[in-house]
């Protein structure tokens, strides 16, 4: 049995960045996640994506983002159980939760925060004939290492945030970039709208709306599309097909423990402090919804703080918290010592 104050469940910068905020208040964290690495989607599925709106940080990529929040957390020493879902959970007669995984390694705690992100979650794909054909063989649904379409030809298909942001970084990569969209209106930011416009204006890359592929062509590696613009029929040469229509989420096990769910994400009181239907459960990052929620990292970061927060006086019942700037008091960890903190401890799969 692990006993700690806050099972967190999910490893992703919300979680990651809780263990801070909760070790500031000398709680101690132990974070479940079905990946066997720290990260969630930042270090599984784009590790090379730049994010541009991380205070202070004009631009980072999402991996680098993770390395320097597990730095951050070091001196609070968290534990990990990676490579394992967490399955079950039970309220205990203390009011503590006791949490399962789907391995059977069991979590004990008085506080547990859920920050799945978008829970498991599969590529939503375009419906082709012969898609899985090209699957690994010129078609990606994520793009984990840029480097990979450097000097190719690749097409980019989607009209939100990922589809747009993409074409920007493989614009100083590939050879030819060619984003197309259904419509001619995209879902994303405006500023990577804008500069989307600019590299088509720079003819750097092509952009081609309104428009979707029809058909795939090759013969052992994809070789071209076929890209129909309002009936017009035309064949584009290709190295890669990337259709990034976004992800279908799943909250998993979650779904079953008696939380209130909406849309497949967890309902919160964001009036204080992002606590669910039951009490001592927090939701916390892109897993909950409230009105007003902007699925941000950056509100998952103030999302964790509030959590911290309310977590302390619930463990700690009429104990008077003062709230401590770290310019003024340091980050000191578990052992008292402000010198370089030990290892996280990480139970994962063998």
């Amino acid at each position: 049995m692990i006993k700690t104050d806050i099972i967190i469940i999910g490893a992703g910068p919300t979680g990651l960045f809780a263990v801070f905020e909760a070790g500031l208040l000398k709680l101690k964290c132990h974070l479940i996640d079905s990946l066997v690495q720290p990260g969630g989607q930042c270090a599984e599925i784009y590790p090379k994506k730049p994010i541009y709106d991380i205070p202070s940080r004009p631009e980072i990529l999402a991996g680098d983002l993770v390395d320097q929040l597990m730095t951050q957390i070091q001196p609070f020493q968290p534990g990990f159980t990676l490579g394992e879902t967490a399955q079950d959970i039970q309220k205990q007669a203390d009011g503590s939760f006791i949490v399962t995984t789907d391995k059977g390694t069991q979590h004990k705690a008085p506080v547990v925060a859920v920050a799945g992100g978008l829970g498991t979650f599969e590529p939503r794909k375009p419906n082709l004939e012969g898609l899985q054909k090209w699957e690994d063989k010129g078609i990606d649904y994520i793009i984990r290492d840029p480097e990979k379409y450097r000097n190719q030809k690749v097409l980019i298909a989607g009209g939100g945030d990922s589809a747009l942001d993409w074409t920007i970084v493989l614009a100083k990569l590939a050879q030819e970039v060619t984003l197309i969209h259904r419509r001619n209106e995209f879902r994303g930011a405006l500023d990577s709208v804008e500069k989307v416009q600019a590299l088509k204006d720079q003819n750097k890359i092509q952009l081609i709306t309104p428009a979707e592929v029809t058909t795939l062509k090759g013969n052992t590696q994809l070789e071209a599309v076929t890209v129909d613009t309002l009936g017009v029929e035309a064949t584009h040469p290709v190295d890669y097909f990337i259709p990034l229509f976004g992800l279908t989420p799943k909250l998993g096990p979650i779904a079953h423990w008696g939380l209130e769910i909406e849309k497949n994400v967890i309902k919160v009181d964001n009036s204080l402090d992002y606590q669910t239907n039951i009490p001592g459960i927090y939701a916390i990052g892109d897993v909950n919804t409230y009105p007003g929620k902007l699925k941000l990292i950056l509100c998952g970061f103030h999302e964790a703080t509030l959590m911290c927060q309310s977590a302390y006086q619930l463990i700690n019942p009429g104990k008077r918290n003062t709230l401590k700037y770290t310019t003024l008091s340091g980050i000191t960890g578990f052992d008292g010592s402000r010198k370089e903190a030990q290892k996280s401890t990480i139970k994962t799969i063998e």
